[in-house]
Formats: C-alpha cells, structure tokens, sequence
C-alpha cells in the first residue's frame, strides 16, 4: 500500500504541470487526499472492516467532495485532477495510468447486486463531467470527452465524445488505402473521408466502401477456388465503370443563369441593329422628299 501511495504522488507531476513540489502536493491535492483515504479504506474493507472502511470513504467525501466506495478497485499511479464532484461506485475496476477530472461519476444503472459499475482499462482518460454507467469495460487507453455520457463499450484508443457518446475512430492507414482504391476503381471521388469528423454521411458512405471490399475479397476467393477446380469463367475481364460527372444543383443554376443573361444580351443587340435600320430607312425618305419639294420649287420659279 505504501508502495502505491509514493507512485499516486510522483504521478501527479507527470500530468499536473502546475505541481511544484512534494509538500505542495500533499498538503493541497484533494484528488491524492481521496486517493490516500481510499487505499487505507480499501485495506480496511477486505480484512472484513466494512463499517469502518465506510465511514472512513465518507469522511475523505466530508473532506475532499470527492466519492470513493472502498469496494472498488483502483489500479496504480491513479490521478483525480481536482476532484470535486468524483463519484466511483462499489463495483468499479480502475486499471493503471488512469486519469480522471473534477464531476466524473463511475455509476451504475441497475439496483441489482453484482457488477453494475464500469470498468476502465490502463491508460484511460476521462474527462470533466463524463458520466460512465453500467457495467461496460472502456479498453486501453480510450479518451472519454467532457460531460460525455457512456453506455456502450468503448474500444481501444479512440474517443468518445457527446451526449450519447459517439466514437470517433483513429484513423487507419491501411483501411484508407482501401477505401481509397475502391473509390478510384469505381469512378467516385469520396469527399470529406476524414475519420476525425462524425460526419454521418462520412461514415455511411465509408461503411458502403468497406461493404463493397468485403464483397470483394468474397469473390475473389471464389474465383481462385473455382480456378483451382479448374473453372476459368472468372478469368474474363469485369466491364469497365464509366466516369460520370456530376453537377451540383448550384453549378447548374448558375450556369443556366449565365445562359439566360447572354441570350438577353444578344437579343438587346438584334433589337438595337433592328432599330437602327428602320432610324436609317426613315433618314433617306426624309431626304428624298426634301430633295423632290426643292426641285419643284425650281421649276415654278423658271
């Protein structure tokens, strides 16, 4: 027990840059103060000192605001960053390297006896206000977003955030790789195929792709059975996919409005060359008339 306390406290200037130095820490982490109470209080439980085990967790919450049940098990260098509001449930199970912040609850979804809290994996993250019910098993280092709520298994390495937890998935180059030659040997361009953003329609189109490379590799293994069998039916070449190319809705509005305005303008043009020639045919009758009155004039005065 001793042996854990000293590895509580170093680690606390692992992930707290702000501690300074080890009286500091002891006399001002709430976070280790729980931690401390609760490896005492845990000792306390399994001799079989239950009541006093329980009274000890509750004056540690008196103290620190930070809820412990002395049932639950808590693996090495376990680190509460500030603390208040920390609620772990009797049925709790901690690995190592785990870290948590201020108003996270480990709680439990049922009144049944038996395992009905989480359990975290080494090397989990879980940030402030999380809440984690059940009793799912969130894997290896996995990152629980702040005021997430979790219900659902988490893999490992991804993170979970929002209300209800969605994943957001490392990316994976191989699988990328994949996506991508299929998308090339179909004609499609994917947009967006960035596995950061829980975009929805991202995500329905990679689940198509990675359907679509299952299939795939199915047929291939049937071609090379049957060829194997002596069958050569699936030696003749696939059709080649034709390149299509689409037009979003605005393109073609704004395409269409530029056609619009040039028959406009052409028609504006006709008009005015129309209108310039009758101005023109106009102009000559007014000339020839004049030139007529003249010449009749003349000819009275002669």
């Amino acid at each position: 027990m001793i042996r854990r306390i000293r590895q509580d406290i170093a680690c606390v200037f692992e992930r707290d840059p702000a501690a300074r130095n080890t009286f500091e820490v002891l006399t001002t982490y709430p976070g280790l103060h729980a931690i401390i109470h609760y490896r005492i209080a845990n000792w306390l439980w399994r001799k079989g000192l239950k009541w006093l085990a329980r009274f000890l967790s509750t004056f540690s919450r008196w103290m620190t605001g930070i809820e412990i049940h002395p049932g639950a098990t808590i693996g090495e260098r376990f680190f509460i960053d500030h603390g208040m509001g920390v609620v772990i449930g009797e049925t709790a199970e901690i690995g190592n390297d785990c870290t948590i912040y201020h108003g996270v609850t480990l709680g439990g979804t049922s009144w049944n006896k038996g395992k009905r809290h989480p359990t975290l994996c080494d090397g989990v993250v879980v940030g402030a206000g999380a809440k984690v019910l059940g009793p799912i098993i969130v894997h290896e280092g996995a990152r629980i977003g702040s005021n997430a709520v979790v219900t659902k298994e988490v893999p490992a390495g991804v993170s979970v955030v929002g209300i209800p937890g969605r994943i957001i998935r490392k990316a994976d180059p191989t699988l990328d790789k994949r996506r991508k030659d299929i998308a090339e040997k179909i004609g499609f361009d994917a947009y967006g195929m960035a596995d950061e953003m829980p975009d929805p329609i991202a995500r329905s189109v990679n689940n198509l792709m990675d359907h679509m490379i299952a299939v795939d590799c199915k047929i291939n293994n049937i071609c090379k059975s049957l060829n194997q069998l002596g069958d050569t039916s699936c030696n003749e070449a696939m059709p080649e996919l034709k390149a299509w190319h689409v037009e979003s809705l605005s393109e073609k509005s704004h395409v269409e409005k530029k056609e619009k305005k040039k028959e406009a303008a052409e028609d504006t043009a006709q008009f005015l060359s129309e209108a310039s020639d009758v101005t023109g045919a106009a102009d000559g009758s007014d000339t020839a008339a004049e030139k007529d009155a003249t010449n009749e004039k003349d000819m009275r005065e002669i």
